[in-house]
């Protein structure tokens, strides 16, 4: 089965719903999942966001064919959903398809744990999408990806090197046509550069943002006596640890727990975050909405 995943946000007002819907009524496709939600409070005023799954094997039939203007294409649907839809509405959208797989890069420096859990998920069919390399700035999980038969690629980086590392890396994400960076402990800062010139890009935060930043974060948390380890998966921005947040965790833990202990209990929480973050993203679930973001 084919499907499309569309993802909708305009300002808000009666029948949107319907006129959504209507619109894939009368091509004759079948809706498959549809998700929405109303926001009141947001920057732009009341603004209404939807996810609707369509099959797409309506496509092939006469009453699509005829209501396309005899061109009963993917492209003919969204010419005709931008100017039936989009633009009456004001609305801003974005469409995929299931049948063109996301291609991610995860980039990684010394810690294997969620590069093994990505992989893992990928290979068991839980994560939608082919791992196409992995990029690190030590040859340290060389091992670890080619267990899994990805290629692997150590591009050392200083202050100094910094540009040339990340042109680099550029170049690689452009030859192995990626659609998603995954930062799976990737522990470098991305230039802007780097970001407005790359696809997407997921980051795993150790806490809940801003706490506890910088070096050895669990033994700053031991050291306050935290009664929570949290986890926050987000996308990467030019603001550093203050992009659009996707997803959040934690776990409860007691004075009886040692810095080690709360490394541990840390990479649990981590991996999981990080992994509904990224499928979250596969999935088309995401829309942002500036500093925020609506998971539908």
């Amino acid at each position: 089965m084919s499907r499309a995943t569309i993802l909708f946000s305009a300002p808000d007002r009666p029948g949107l719903v319907a006129r959504l819907s209507g619109f894939f009524y009368e091509l004759g496709l079948n809706i498959l999942e549809a998700s929405n939600y109303t926001d009141l409070h947001g920057e732009r005023g009341a603004r209404f966001y939807m996810r609707v799954v369509v099959d797409l094997a309506g496509l092939a039939a006469p009453q699509a064919h005829d209501k396309l203007g005899g061109s009963a294409t993917r492209s003919a649907m969204e010419a005709a959903f931008a100017e039936r839809i989009a633009a009456p509405l004001e609305g801003e959208w974005s469409v995929g398809y299931e049948d063109r797989v996301a291609r991610v890069c995860v980039m990684v420096t010394k810690d294997p744990t969620c590069l093994y859990d990505l992989a893992l998920r990928q290979k068991q069919g839980e994560l939608p999408c082919e791992i196409a390399l992995v990029v690190s700035n030590h040859p340290t999980l060389e091992s670890a990806a080619q267990s899994f038969r990805l290629p692997f690629y150590a591009l050392p980086v200083t202050k100094e090197t910094k540009p040339e590392q990340e042109a680099r890396v550029l170049e690689l994400l452009k030859r192995h046509d990626v659609d998603l960076v995954v930062l799976a402990r990737y522990m470098q800062v991305l230039s802007d550069g780097f970001l407005r010139d790359a696809p997407p890009v997921i980051n795993i935060h150790h806490g809940f943002l801003p706490a506890f930043q910088g070096a050895k974060p669990y033994h700053q948390a031991h050291a306050r006596g935290v009664k929570l380890i949290g986890a926050t998966a987000h996308y990467a921005t030019k603001d550093l640890d203050e992009g659009p947040i996707i997803e959040q965790d934690v776990e409860r833990i007691t004075h009886a727990l040692g810095p080690d202990d709360l490394v541990r209990v840390g990479r649990d929480v981590e991996r999981v975050v990080l992994a509904r973050a990224v499928r979250a993203h596969l999935e088309r679930r995401v829309i942002v909405e500036g500093r925020r973001t609506f998971v539908l």
